[in-house]
């Protein structure tokens, strides 16, 4: 079976069901996307290792293992999500020391968070990109280089769906000034509030974009 490099597209997050998030994986040869249901400790921790301007005051569990895997000298070389069964995907974890390669299983949250850390690509095989893909419509109003939170917030509700409600508004961070903004991600780190962290730091970007 053929193997499909995906990289990360993003998070996004349903504000009506709690601790419900979805990873949006995208086939880097392709259009199409794969979401992933996750829950929000490994959102955090995944929004954490894509967010370089970010930094814990004290190491995640998966900051942990990185650093105990570089002690003693073990390499995460790639992760494959190989399974999908009744919704739930199954992936593996490459691993390598003293060039002994093994192989770990491992929920794909948790896999694709130490993929972020140890600079390791993420593949899946093309008969589950071809069962469990889709392919997104943008918003015909919104440019391509513009956020792309929106596209996320449409797979979210596709998959939440069922529960007949819909996402309240996110805070609005446009009206605090810059000054504001930095001291409101200072303590949103601090108090280990990364998804706020991670959408201050998003409207930062945007201010000093323009």
């Amino acid at each position: 079976m053929s193997l499909v490099r995906l990289n990360i597209k993003g998070i996004s997050y349903s504000q009506t069901q709690n601790g419900a998030y979805a990873l949006i994986l995208n086939e880097v040869d392709g259009d199409r996307k794969l979401p992933i249901v996750i829950g929000a400790f490994e959102a955090q921790s995944i929004a954490i290792a894509l967010e370089k301007d970010i930094k814990p005051p004290r190491p995640l569990t998966h900051d942990l293992f990185k650093n105990f895997a570089d002690r003693f000298d073990i390499v995460v070389k790639q992760v494959i999500i190989h399974k999908l069964v009744d919704g739930v995907f199954y992936s593996s974890i490459i691993c390598e020391r003293d060039k002994i390669e093994e192989i770990i299983d491992a929920r794909t949250s948790d896999a694709i968070a130490l993929a972020l850390r140890f600079g390791a690509p993420i593949f899946t095989y093309k008969t589950i990109l071809d069962k469990a893909g889709i392919y997104l419509k943008m918003n015909p109003k919104e440019d391509e280089d513009d956020d792309v939170s929106d596209e996320h917030s449409i797979v979210v509700e596709e998959i939440f769906s069922e529960s007949g409600e819909t996402s309240s508004p996110a805070v609005d961070y446009t009206r605090l000034s810059l000054k504001e903004l930095h001291d409101k991600l200072t303590i949103a780190v601090a108090n280990e509030d990364y998804e706020a962290a991670a959408n201050i730091r998003d409207e930062i970007s945007r201010r000093n974009k323009k």
